[in-house]
């Protein structure tokens, strides 16, 4: 594992970690979830890497080792993370990969963005794990409520009293940068997650040009990203190749997959599916 500066087009450095295959076949971008540290992802990284994938790992602006200051004081957005972030992290990865085939692991959040990235037409495919619209008004009534809770609720109130949003305090990762708290609230209550900032916010996007396979699973017991919701933002990207796979966590001899366990170690299990997937596109 090698520590990476990554350069965004704005001026933000942001902290990455390359997990390198020796033989390398291809390479993984991971988009983590909204809040969520690199770390966590660490485990499955280095599966790919011994897999011939090598992958990169990075922390959004604002967020884990890439935050450079105060929370308070950091202006990143979700449109940040997706316009600059993760479109710098791909930039980044194919240049340390001599140009091989670029994928695409996108859980929750780095799934949702993918289409903000002024460089997603490089990507080979994409799959997405958790990636949906967040639409409230499609989760289950008392998850539903949660939801409307932390949403509309907290995050204005934390907003207010901090100048962030303490996310953390209700177990839902990182302090979040008030704008980013802003934005997932804002898109949340609409439909179509990002949709939502079409011809606003968002002026240019890639949701329509990527023609890409794309493959989204979810577990059944996944209360964020119900099925409803799921296909709700793969509908966002319009043209690109669907397929869509339902997770059952006994199936896999597994008491719980929800919307994080996916990259947990006793999961790993499910690490094939992927694996399986970029090996197609090489």
């Amino acid at each position: 594992m090698l520590s990476e500066k990554i350069h965004c087009d704005d001026g933000a450095i942001l902290t990455g970690n390359l997990f390198h295959a020796d033989e390398c076949l291809g390479a993984v971008l991971i988009g983590s979830a909204t809040g969520i540290k690199q770390q966590f992802y660490q485990p499955f990284a280095r599966f790919l890497a011994e897999n011939g994938f090598t992958a990169l790992t990075f922390d959004y602006r604002g967020i884990g080792d890439s935050l450079s200051q105060p929370v308070s004081d950091s202006r990143a957005t979700l449109i940040s993370w997706g316009e600059s972030d993760m479109t710098a992290a791909l930039h980044h990865l194919k240049a340390r990969t001599d140009d091989k085939p670029l994928f695409l692991l996108g859980h929750s959040a780095g799934g949702q963005l993918a289409g903000l990235m002024r460089n997603a037409q490089q990507l080979t495919a994409m799959f997405n794990v958790g990636s949906s619209s967040g639409s409230l008004r499609n989760m289950r009534l008392l998850y539903q409520l949660k939801a409307h809770f932390f949403m509309n609720c907290f995050i204005p109130l934390s907003n207010w009293l901090f100048g962030h949003t303490k996310s953390q305090w209700l177990g839902m990762g990182e302090p979040l940068p008030a704008g980013v708290g802003r934005q997932w609230r804002q898109w949340c209550n609409g439909q179509g997650y990002v949709k939502t900032s079409f011809g606003k916010d968002v002026q240019n996007h890639q949701y329509d040009a990527l023609k890409i396979p794309a493959k989204w699973v979810v577990a059944t017991d996944d209360d964020i990203a119900c099925e409803k919701n799921v296909k709700e933002m793969m509908s966002v990207y319009t043209n690109a190749d669907h397929s869509l796979e339902i997770l059952n966590p006994s199936l896999w001899q597994l008491k719980q997959i929800g919307h994080m366990k996916f990259f947990s170690r006793q999961s790993s299990a499910l690490w094939h599916l992927p694996l399986t997937f970029f090996r197609q596109y090489l």
